[in-house]
C-alpha cells in the first residue's frame, strides 16, 4: 500500500494503516458477509473512533458489502489485497522460503496453474489491477518489490 501510494502521490502513513487494518477482523469473523468480516471490523473501529475514510477503504475491498472501490487508495486496496497472498504463497514453495528469490516469472508461472493458492481470485486481481490502471505484470512486480523490501518484517 505504501509503494503505491508513493505512486499516486498518497499519504503513505494513511495507506499503510489501511493494508494493516482491513483483514485485521478475518481471523475473528471470517463469514464473507457484511456482518461477518469487514463489517464487524469496521464497527469495532468506527467504536474506537477510526476516521470514515479508512472505514470505507476496507469496506471497499470486499464487493460482498456493496462499498465499490472509488479513491485510488481503495483501488489499490482492492488490487494488492489478494496478490499478497498470491505472492507469500509462491515464497513459501521455494527450498529457501526467501521472497528475494521469486520474481515476476514465478508469481506468472503459479498463476497460471489454478489449484495452486486456488483460494486465490486471480480474475479479482486483474480487474482490481485494470480499475487501478495498472497492467497485470507491472502491477505484480511493484506488489513484489514492496514486499521484499519488507521482507524482514513479513518473515519471508
Amino acid at each position: 500500500m505504501r509503494a503505491y501510494a508513493r505512486r499516486f502521490g498518497g499519504d503513505e502513513d494513511l495507506w499503510g494503516t489501511v493494508g494493516l487494518l482491513h483483514d485485521f477482523d478475518y481471523e475473528r469473523h471470517p463469514a464473507l458477509t457484511a456482518e461477518g468480516h469487514t463489517g464487524a471490523g469496521t464497527k469495532y473501529l468506527r467504536e474506537q473512533g477510526v476516521d470514515e475514510e479508512i472505514l470505507h477503504a476496507i469496506l471497499s475491498h470486499a464487493s460482498y458489502t456493496g462499498v465499490q472501490p472509488e479513491t485510488p487508495m481503495e483501488k489499490a486496496l482492492s488490487a494488492v489485497d489478494e496478490l499478497t497472498g498470491l505472492i507469500t504463497a509462491v515464497t513459501l514453495v521455494r527450498p529457501s522460503k526467501k521472497i528475494a528469490e521469486v520474481e515476476l516469472k514465478s508469481v506468472k508461472k503459479k498463476w497460471n496453474q489454478k489449484e495452486f493458492a486456488a483460494g486465490v481470485n486471480r480474475e479479482e486481481i486483474a480487474h482490481a489491477a485494470e480499475r487501478l490502471g495498472v497492467p497485470l505484470d507491472e502491477h505484480i512486480q511493484v506488489v513484489l518489490d514492496a514486499m521484499k523490501g519488507s521482507a524482514e518484517a513479513l518473515g519471508l
